[in-house]
């Protein structure tokens, strides 16, 4: 009897995993689901005797079992696209049953937490603060600072919240994080319940992951005597973009609408019920475990570059060739990741733009390919890496539909809070189609035309929308409550600057209009 090793995640299940786990186990072979190795393009991928073959079908079952398989890709370890990583976060994926206690234990499981608890939450706090670890979730704060804080601060009762609200595209590194090594989440919220003395914790789990849902629970269940006193539960959002939004997510947490709350007061001070919260990604938490292992917080701080500290779970998706998880010290171009590690586009035509943290993220071009993976590199040149999904498109995408989505994907989310998000991406979009119309069209409002000293039966020309589509963006960038109306704007504006051509007839209207908005 061969033990088979498949993965039980979303995507290989999609893939067809579970019909070919059953069709090993009907040939009377042990099957163990793992978690996934994250290349996904080989889902669903069969290990034997560490050997992997993929994407395997159930008509490759005898052929892999008898060794003649067309699909074998050598060892697993070594492959190149997992060999060329630093999995510290991830150092599980494909290797251990996210279900068993005793793999975890096995791997190094629940020694951060034994350790935490010998230090005292000011040693805690020093370590997670020395490690470098900044949020994973997009804003990049340091988490050791946000602990610090929570801890410092008066109240009778103090809370932890995982941010599992992954919503953004082209984004699955905390779905895989939770459904592949649940009880690592769940160790690095207990210590951060040690850290700042908080004695419950919720997982805000966005509801399209009902496997994520399963695991956690399942999970909570298995382990509620080694983490406690600390208590944890998982709480289902209800499909709401915004409520990735910290505070957005604490009111939906109590039950009221999911909307924006105004800052100061900080989740830190006034969180869940008004009281201090530590509000965390699921892969700030997810790495905490390895940080307060000894020796772990000074090995972490190793990696990276700058103020960018340790490793990055990044998510290549879109039209890419080898799509999936690749884990990395931060530091690495974007060009690397796109060309080298993903193999360019799965389509084979040239690569037109990449947009890096989700539908808010700049379109990025090609000739900018040498910016290094780094918070403040990205932030120089006008982008984000925020939840670090990149998402690549060939040259056949427009850019300026792609911008247009843009403001009517802020218009959909909007919480409608604040006038710059609720109203602003709505005239976005009007602007941008007027753009993409050459202009002279007239206002839906009468008394627009006026109001820029142009002809009632005349309008705009287009390069009078750009400079006004310019200072719309402006306006929600600044004047927005949270980042769902702040950066839209960046999509927008980088594929205007960018892919002008895809706007208007005659590209130097742009530059002409740009230049004078400036």
């Amino acid at each position: 009897m061969t033990i088979i090793k498949i993965s039980d995640d979303a995507l290989a299940r999609a893939a067809g995993a579970d019909a070919l786990a059953a069709a090993f186990e009907k040939k009377g072979h042990e099957v163990h689901r793992t978690s996934s190795w994250g290349m996904q393009w080989l889902e669903p991928l069969v290990e034997v005797d560490g050997k992997g073959f993929g994407p395997a079908t159930l008509d490759d079952v005898d052929a892999i079992l008898d060794g003649s398989s067309d699909k074998a890709i050598g060892i697993i370890e070594e492959h190149p696209w997992i060999s060329s990583q630093t999995r510290l976060t991830f150092a599980r994926a494909g290797k251990t049953r996210p279900l068993s206690l005793e793999d975890y234990e096995a791997s190094g499981g629940w020694s951060g937490l034994k350790r935490a608890r010998t230090l005292g939450g000011e040693a805690i706090c020093k370590e997670v603060l020395d490690s470098g670890l900044r949020g994973r979730g997009g804003a990049g704060f340091p988490t050791g600072i946000k602990w610090e804080t929570v801890r410092k601060a008066a109240g009778p009762q103090k809370y932890i919240v995982c941010n599992a609200d992954e919503g953004d595209s082209g984004t699955f590194a905390d779905r895989m994080a939770m459904e592949g090594d649940p009880f690592a989440l769940i160790e690095g919220m207990a210590i951060a319940g040690e850290a700042v003395g908080a004695s419950q914790g919720y997982i805000y789990l966005r509801s399209e992951y009902p496997d994520a849902h399963r695991k956690l629970n399942a999970a909570l269940k298995l382990c509620e005597d080694i983490i406690a006193p600390f208590k944890c539960e998982v709480r289902l959002g209800a499909g709401a973009y915004v409520c990735g939004e910290e505070t957005s997510l604490l009111n939906s947490l109590e039950g009221k609408r999911g909307e924006v709350r105004a800052k100061p007061p900080l989740p830190a001070l006034e969180g869940f019920l008004g009281k201090p919260t530590v509000v965390n990604n699921v892969l700030s938490l997810a790495a905490v475990p390895h940080i307060l292992q000894e020796g772990g917080a000074a090995a972490y701080a190793e990696r990276g570059m700058d103020r960018s500290k340790g490793t990055m779970p990044i998510q290549l998706a879109g039209n890419i060739k080898y799509g999936g998880l690749y884990e990395v010290p931060f530091g690495i171009t974007l060009g690397e990741l796109v060309n080298e590690i993903g193999g360019g586009t799965a389509t084979g035509r040239p690569v037109k733009a990449v947009q890096v943290g989700g539908p808010l993220g700049a379109y990025i071009h090609p000739d900018q390919f040498d910016i290094p993976f780094d918070y403040e590199a990205f932030t120089a040149a006008d982008a984000l890496i925020g939840h670090a999904g990149v998402t690549v498109f060939d040259d056949t995408a427009d850019m300026g539909a792609m911008a247009h989505f843009a403001m009517e994907f802020c218009a959909e989310e909007s919480c409608g809070k604040c006038t710059p998000c609720r109203i602003g991406a709505v005239r976005g979009q009007e602007i941008i189609e007027r753009i993409r119309k050459g202009g002279r069209q007239r206002d839906t409002l009468e008394l627009a035309p006026q109001m820029h000293n142009t002809k009632k039966d005349e309008g705009r020309s287009a390069g009078e929308e750009i400079g006004l589509l310019t200072d719309l963006c402006e306006t929600m960038k600044f004047g927005s409550l949270c980042a769902l109306g702040g950066f839209t704007p960046y999509p927008v504006m980088s594929a205007l600057k960018h892919w002008p051509e895809d706007f208007v007839s005659n590209p130097e209207v742009v530059e002409q209009a740009l230049d004078a908005a400036e």
